[in-house]
Parts: C-alpha cells; sequence; structure tokens
C-alpha cells in the first residue's frame, strides 16, 4: 500500500510524543509510506529527559510502569536498564512515616497495616476486597464498570474518610494531578490494577528512553525533527517557511492545545499543570529507594532519585525530587523545602536546587463520568490522538496511537480520506 507519486506521502503524523510514534510504527509495518514531524529537537513530548548540573532530570517527575499492556508490546525492558521502587508508598503522618504496601510483595515491612495503624480493621477489609477484584478482574471488566469519581468509588468500596484523608488523597493527588479526587472511578481502577500487577521503576538514562526507542525502530526517512507544521491544508500540513507536505491523511498526535489549535472545532479537556523540583545534597536524605507522600499535602510526593538510579549522579551527590501543583512562587518553594526537613528528619539548609520544571498539561483532566477511549477520525483524512484522547498515562497514549493507525487503514482501504472534502466546507 506504499504510495509511488512522487513526493506525495501515504499519511503525515504531526508530533512524535508517545502517541504518534506509535501510530507511525504501526503504519510503517503495514508498509505506508509515512512522515512523522516534530516541531522540536527531539522526540518524546512529556516524556523528555535533560543533562543539568551533573544529573539526569526528567522533565517532571515520571514513573515507568512494567505493566501496561502498551508497553509490553512495544518496550524492551532489559534496554532500559530499568531499577525498580520499593513496592508502596511511605507515608508521613503526625505519628511519623507509616509505610502502606502489597503483604504479598513485603509481608515483613506490612505491620502498618495492622488495624489501628494505618487503617482500621473495616478499612481493611474494604481495602482487601477493593485490592482483590481490581487485581484479579479483567481490565475489560474495570472499563466497563459504573463511571462516577474516585472519591465516590472509594466511599462506595467502604473506605473511610479518615483513610482517604490519611492515603488515598496525598498518594493519588500525585498520580491525577489533582486533590479533588476528582478523576474518572473506572481509571482509577485502571491504575490500581496497573500498580498492583507491575512494578514502578525509572530508566537508567531517564523517561526520555522510552520514546527513544521507539523512534530508532522507524526507518531513517520517516521522522523528521525541527520541523513545526504551521496548519493543516487541503492536500496534507504546511510547514514554517510556507514549504507543503502532501499526504493522503493527516494524524495529529500532539498535546492537547496544538491539537485544537490545528484542527478548528475540536474539544479538548483541561490539561493538569505541575511543577518538579530537584534538589542536591551532598548526603542521601533516605537510602531506601520509595515514594514518599505527605498526608498534610504540603507536596505531592518526593523521592530519593538517586537512590532508585544511581546513574542519575555524575558525581555521586544525591539528588531529591519533589512534585507540587501548579506553578508555585517562591515563597511556596520555601515552604516546601521546609516541609521536606521534617519529612526526612534532615536539615535541608544546605539543599541547592539545580533544577525546576513546570509542565502545563501534564495530564489531561479526567473527571468522571468519562470515556476512556475516543475514536481518533476528525473529519475525512484528519486524525487525533493521544491521552488527551484516551486515558491520562503511557499506556493511554500508545493505546490511541495505535487505534489512529487502525482508523486510517481502514479508512485508506475504503476510499475515506479526502481531505478536500473538508478544505471546501
Amino acid at each position: 500500500m506504499r504510495s509511488t507519486d512522487g513526493g506525495r506521502y501515504d499519511v503525515v503524523v504531526v508530533g512524535a510524543g508517545a502517541a504518534g510514534l506509535a501510530c507511525a510504527g504501526d503504519l510503517v509495518a503495514a508498509d505506508l509510506r509515512v512522515l512523522l514531524l516534530e516541531a522540536d529537537g527531539t522526540v518524546g513530548g512529556r516524556m523528555r529527559t535533560d543533562r543539568v548540573a551533573g544529573f539526569t532530570v526528567d522533565r517532571g517527575f515520571q514513573v515507568f510502569n512494567t505493566s501496561y499492556p502498551q508497553v509490553k508490546r512495544r518496550i524492551d525492558l532489559k534496554a532500559l536498564r530499568l531499577r525498580p521502587f520499593t513496592p508502596g508508598v511511605l507515608v508521613h503522618t503526625e505519628d511519623g512515616p507509616l509505610r502502606f504496601t502489597d503483604p504479598s510483595r513485603r509481608l515483613r515491612e506490612s505491620r502498618d497495616l495492622l488495624p489501628g495503624r494505618l487503617a482500621s480493621g473495616r478499612d481493611l477489609l474494604a481495602l482487601s476486597a477493593l485490592t482483590a477484584r481490581d487485581a484479579l478482574a479483567p481490565a475489560s471488566v474495570l472499563r466497563r464498570g459504573r463511571d462516577g469519581t474516585t472519591l465516590t468509588a472509594l466511599a462506595e468500596a467502604g473506605v473511610s474518610p479518615q483513610l482517604v484523608e490519611t492515603f488515598f488523597r496525598p498518594f493519588l493527588s500525585g498520580v491525577f494531578l489533582e486533590d479533588e479526587l476528582e478523576t474518572s472511578a473506572r481509571f482509577f481502577h485502571l491504575v490500581w490494577r496497573s500498580m498492583l500487577r507491575g512494578t514502578l521503576c525509572l530508566p537508567a538514562d531517564g523517561i526520555g528512553a522510552v520514546p527513544a526507542q521507539l523512534a530508532a525502530r522507524l526507518p531513517a526517512d520517516v521522522l523528521r525533527t525541527g520541523n513545526p507544521v504551521t496548519a493543516l491544508t487541503g492536500n496534507g500540513v504546511a510547514l514554517a517557511g510556507g514549504h507543503e507536505v502532501e499526504s493522503r491523511a493527516v494524524v495529529v498526535a500532539t498535546g492537547q492545545r496544538v491539537a485544537a489549535g490545528l484542527l478548528s472545532g475540536l474539544r479538548v479537556p483541561d490539561g493538569r499543570t505541575v511543577t518538579t523540583l530537584y534538589h542536591a545534597t551532598a548526603r542521601p536524605p533516605m537510602t531506601e529507594p520509595v515514594l514518599v507522600v505527605d498526608s498534610h499535602r504540603r507536596f505531592l510526593n518526593t523521592c530519593v532519585l538517586t537512590a532508585v538510579q544511581p546513574r542519575f549522579s555524575a558525581d555521586g551527590r544525591a539528588l531529591v525530587s519533589t512534585s507540587v501543583l501548579g506553578s508555585p512562587g517562591p515563597a511556596t518553594a520555601d515552604a516546601v523545602l521546609r516541609a521536606l526537613g521534617e519529612v526526612y528528619g534532615t536539615d535541608t539548609g544546605d539543599w541547592e536546587l539545580v533544577h525546576r520544571v513546570t509542565v502545563p498539561d501534564a495530564l489531561p483532566a479526567m473527571p468522571g463520568p468519562v470515556p476512556l477511549s475516543r475514536s481518533t477520525r476528525f473529519a475525512p483524512g484528519r486524525y487525533v490522538c493521544g491521552d488527551h484522547r484516551a486515558t491520562g498515562s503511557l499506556q493511554g497514549a500508545l493505546a490511541s496511537g495505535a487505534r489512529a493507525a487502525r482508523e486510517v487503514l481502514d479508512d485508506l482501504r475504503n476510499g475515506r480520506t479526502d481531505m478536500r472534502i473538508v478544505s471546501a466546507s
């Protein structure tokens, strides 16, 4: 099905984030003539890694979940040289740190789940039933369940308001990037399932190694970086400088705001903004590779990244990552640093802020009820994919890109991609 009419492509994919890379890869595998255009100088979208002050620093705190079906299908896990987090979470409370962990993985470390410590006996029964259902049920069953908000789902499962405030709200605020627990209940159950069945890790070269691996599998003539698309035309796309690339179909695989600018009339969800502060210190405040959350909600989460991946430091210093909602001012950043001193039980006066990253639209808002997957078809010959068309996760982005490829292939085979219909309307 490869095009032979000069410089015309079968498909132009706009945006080389996870969704665009998955879509382009599947279309190339179907023997189409594909061009993948990326505005930036490298691939990955929000999954990017920088080198700052001798540290490997992701653009915002990101973890890699090994349980996602699309990850298992597409990623060579061994090549990423993954290092895992300790299963579970440390919760900083008035009574000191309490560990929330899966007894099936770390029975010796689950003493804080004894009744009366982190949760009551009734809460533990409710939590056990919720966990067993989500871990054992097929994902298709969870996707078809009645939707609402995460807060409602926890209440219906019998989880008390006390446990919600002590653990679920502090923890899930960092997962969903919102602290009202308004995110879709069905998505919550799928996320809970993925955490129970998978392992949270960090790649040795940062999260940017994931899209880099996908890009490396594309033929050399498919990907062009540093090529921003300024508009969609009746025959393809227009590039900066006025050059037009012709194609039979165009897939917009950018973030939701750029997608809405290229596709007039496209409705997109709001985005969640998060800021991550990276502090360097001579001595690690904690040697365990564990995620820490705060029951007072002064920040979303924190961890010693170099305890998870020692390769993130070039000179042996420790790197501490701490994330907060929105884009805090200096006063908030100072308050966070004081809170970290309390949480880690150390003096943070000599910690050096080596990097700060604010990521607008880090995740799409998913207030329940919400569809977990939507068609990528926008108009004849025009498609849109990304996590904002599915779920706010790497799984969602890859799955949406895969769906776009399937729908493009189906339409090309059945002659439903005439973009001139769009330009004339």
